[in-house]
């Protein structure tokens, strides 16, 4: 069915749903299936993008090993398929008194106005915009590293990686220091798997040609960290798994130096070492994007995330959600806010399907509850190493140390989860046994 807006004096109620990423793309899809497919609310999304892409993807579209239009999903189409609304643009301003929201001029890649500034009216507003990398003010890091928040930064590493790749192959004499060395700031599971993808794609292409490069002696790959071990949420066991594997691929990690300046030229630290790279990536912190802050008064901590009570609704506006990576969401027990990851995210857009469900027969909200399911790192083609979590690990009060082939499939299960919640059990079948078909056919990296 195709989704529209109502007519002006409708009495349908509106929910709209800033942030088609996975909690809020699952949300939408969930309720347009159930109460808007019913008419029982009109369900829209707003998104400043045209597809979709798994954000915990995002490390292997910048090491080229994710070919994307396969695995991105067309908000306009999941619209059609799934009976809500998607209207293209970024939400910059709330009126909370007119309960509105603005959406900021679209512009072209030639500077153009395509889509005027234009308002959005609801009557349940639910905030998923998402988190941005945090540079903490860091001198330089705004201007000479990538980050990885979205497909479009991801995909211009890759071709930088590439372009760096083929001059390497081609440039004649004495190879300028740092051509392909890599830089990754923050030891967190983005900057572990981004670097072990690296390791691996860069073999590849060597494999496909580029046979002036040898990895051994021109590639280098050095992940910094403030603190004094990886991964330090985890389980000791976990970090020492992870830090073998990487030492074991020849990656160099510095623990205990805080980045405080980015250069083209590389990075420096506190303790007066340089760590030379031409290519530097900055994975060391997350915060809700800028103008969450400014929204119309409502409550934000000092990492921008919205302050919200266990119905995830706003502290200062219960017309108001917010869930995932722009929410501070009470975690009883626990001193810090429900963690931001993907688990979380998809737990969330749960929630709040029955939460508004109950909301338009006018019960009172539920309370959510974040169940923590253990953390895995994926290491590339090498290894998938972590801890497992839930009721099956609470009946021995422990978490479960899992690596390899067990390991992995549990990772992978988890995207296949997200499809799921987008597009049904027999599309994910169908969609996975015909990439397992195809595999052989196509080359394991992208080369452009």
């Amino acid at each position: 069915m195709h989704a529209s807006l109502p007519e002006s004096g409708a009495t349908r109620h509106r929910i709209v749903i800033v942030g088609g990423g996975a909690g809020g793309l699952e949300l939408a899809s969930a309720l347009g299936r159930g109460p808007g497919r019913r008419r029982q609310a009109d369900i829209v999304l707003v998104d400043s993008h045209m597809s979709h892409l798994w954000k915990p993807l995002l490390h292997e579209v910048a090491a080229g090993t994710l070919l994307t239009h396969e695995d991105e999903v067309n908000y306009q189409v999941q619209a059609h398929h799934s009976g809500f609304i998607f209207r293209l643009g970024r939400m910059d301003r709330l009126d909370r008194g007119r309960r509105r929201i603005e959406i900021a001029p679209s512009i072209d890649a030639a500077g153009r106005e395509y889509i005027p500034r234009r308002g959005i009216e609801y009557d349940t507003l639910i905030l998923a915009v998402g988190g941005v990398t945090d540079d903490f003010g860091t001198d330089g890091v705004a201007e000479h590293c990538y980050f990885l928040d979205h497909y479009e930064q991801s995909h211009d590493f890759h071709r930088h990686l590439l372009s760096n790749c083929y001059l390497a192959q081609t440039e004649q004499g004495e190879r300028p220091p740092g051509r392909l060395h890599i830089a990754v700031a923050g030891a967190g599971a983005t900057g572990l798997e981004l670097a072990a993808e690296l390791h691996s794609s860069l073999r590849l292409l060597v494999d496909y040609g580029l046979d002036r490069i040898q990895p051994d002696r021109d590639i280098r790959i050095t992940i910094i960290e403030a603190a004094e071990r990886i991964l330090p949420a985890l389980p000791e066991r976990c970090s020492r798994a992870v830090t073998a594997q990487m030492q074991n691929l020849g990656i160099q990690m510095l623990m205990g130096e805080r980045v405080v300046r980015a250069t083209p030229e590389g990075f420096a630290t506190d303790s007066g070492r340089f760590v030379p790279a031409e290519l530097k990536v900055w994975a060391a912190g997350i915060k809700a994007p800028e103008f969450v802050k400014e929204l119309d008064g409502l409550e934000t901590d000092r990492r921008n995330r919205l302050l919200v009570q266990r119905t995830l609704q706003t502290t200062r506006d219960p017309d108001i959600y917010a869930l995932g990576d722009c929410a501070a969401c009470p975690w009883p027990q626990h001193e810090e806010p429900v963690p931001p990851r993907a688990q979380a995210a998809h737990q969330q857009a749960q929630f709040l399907v029955k939460a508004m469900k109950r909301r338009l027969r006018g019960r009172p909200p539920p309370l959510y509850s974040y169940r923590d399911y253990g953390t895995l790192i994926n290491m590339s083609r090498y290894s998938t190493i972590g801890n497992l979590m839930g009721n099956f690990a609470r009946r021995w009060r422990a978490s479960i140390f899992m690596e390899g082939v067990l390991a992995r499939l549990f990772y992978l299960s988890l995207y296949k989860a997200h499809q799921v919640a987008l597009l049904g059990m027999l599309p994910v079948v169908i969609r996975t046994l015909t990439d397992l078909l195809l595999r052989q056919l196509k080359p394991p990296v992208k080369l452009h």
